[in-house]
């Protein structure tokens, strides 16, 4: 069985690691796709600008806005591609972002994902990180079955808000 949600590990440097696994019901070339051509990643994460080759330049500029229609500070990530072994690895080291990680692996007509984000960051922005990866990994699905592209400034923010409710929850240290 394949997990949907998140999980979380902080690390003994400190950095905190989100990981996804999810099946995706397309091969594993049209999965890369989505992952690497910057017009198909703006459908589902961020507007990209990406130099798709080792040491290459990376720019992810996030488009989502909150309530009063502003972007989010210190969204936006900039860095290098750290990895990269088309179609099975693509490995981003970004500045607000941290390492962020593609693993694909064919599995039949589908194509098995796992992600991973490490980073430094404050504890209680944890179940909002994981939160917003959890969409994001959802708007993908969404936009290969279906095309359907997320409307940024009017990116579904309740969808965010149950998650991070559900994974704040979990999160929370029992006394």
């Amino acid at each position: 069985m394949t997990l949907t949600d998140g999980t979380h590990q902080q690390l003994g440097d400190g950095r905190h690691q989100v990981r996804f696994e999810r099946r995706l019901s397309h091969p594993i070339d049209r999965v890369w796709a989505a992952l690497t051509d910057p017009d198909e990643i703006e459908a589902w994460l961020a507007r990209a600008e990406l130099d798709l080759r080792p040491g290459g330049r990376v720019h992810l500029m996030w488009l989502n806005t909150d309530e009063d229609g502003n972007r989010y500070e210190g969204a936006d990530a900039t860095g290098h591609v750290a990895r990269l072994d088309p179609p099975n690895l693509l490995e981003y080291d970004t500045d607000n972002h941290g390492m962020l990680s593609w693993e694909l692996r064919a599995d039949g007509d589908a194509t098995q994902l796992t992600f991973t984000a490490t980073l430094h960051m404050p504890d209680e922005h944890v179940a909002m990180n994981v939160a917003g990866w959890h969409v994001h990994l959802d708007f993908l699905e969404e936009w290969l079955v279906d095309g359907t592209r997320v409307d940024w400034p009017n990116w579904p923010r309740e969808r965010w808000q149950v998650h991070h409710d559900r994974y704040e929850s979990s999160m929370r240290p029992i006394s």
